[in-house]
């Protein structure tokens, strides 16, 4: 049966590693991550008042349209967050710390709820929980990432809000997992555990 999977997290939480681990153990098509061709990423990392509302609308459509084609097939999708976590982590974060104005921030909050009312639940969100200096070791690791330009209190934020968001959050069946010692990448025993942890789901 197709299914649909979101792995919810923080930047540097390990969602990558663990999509790649999950989609080489099951027969899942991954929606690639927005930031990775976002043309706005890199300025909005040098100044979030002028790029934020840019940067998360782009976030945002390519989010949707991307999930719209995979929906299409006929095989079992998983994407790196989802359009939800785009509204209510990242932007709402943006708003309340005054790098995204009120009426920018309404305009993108109604066209997200616009999208999020015609697109499918998962069915199952996998939250990875990961403290401020595990996702910090993450980044100085990626050379891809913009971590140089990612401050720790942008970090703290956003986990705050991830925090109250799991919590709250309604939409599908959840697994959540502490990524702060997780090794998925090369540890048999984390990879079991987290193969035992979401297998009665998919």
């Amino acid at each position: 049966m197709k299914k649909y999977i979101a792995v919810a997290g923080n930047i540097g939480s390990g969602k990558t590693k663990l999509i790649e681990f999950l989609c080489s153990s099951y027969h899942l098509v991954s929606c690639r991550n927005p930031a990775a061709d976002n043309p706005y990423i890199a300025k909005f990392y040098q100044d979030m008042r002028r790029w934020s509302f840019h940067t998360q609308i782009y976030t945002l459509t390519r989010r949707f349209s991307d999930l719209q084609k995979l929906s299409a097939t006929y095989q079992s999708v998983i994407q790196s967050r989802t359009i939800h976590e785009d509204a209510e982590i990242f932007a709402r974060n943006l708003y309340k710390s005054g790098y995204m104005n009120e009426t920018d921030f309404m305009t993108y909050y109604e066209f997200y709820k616009s999208l999020a009312a015609i697109i499918p639940a998962p069915d199952l969100l996998i939250y990875l929980h990961s403290s401020v200096s595990a996702s910090r070791k993450r980044l100085q690791a990626d050379p891809d990432a913009y971590g140089n330009l990612i401050t720790n209190k942008y970090l703290k934020q956003l986990n705050r809000l991830y925090v109250n968001w799991i919590a709250d959050y309604d939409l599908s069946e959840v697994v959540i997992i502490d990524t702060d010692q997780l090794d998925v990448s090369t540890s048999l025993v984390d990879q079991v555990d987290i193969l035992e942890s979401i297998e009665r789901f998919i």
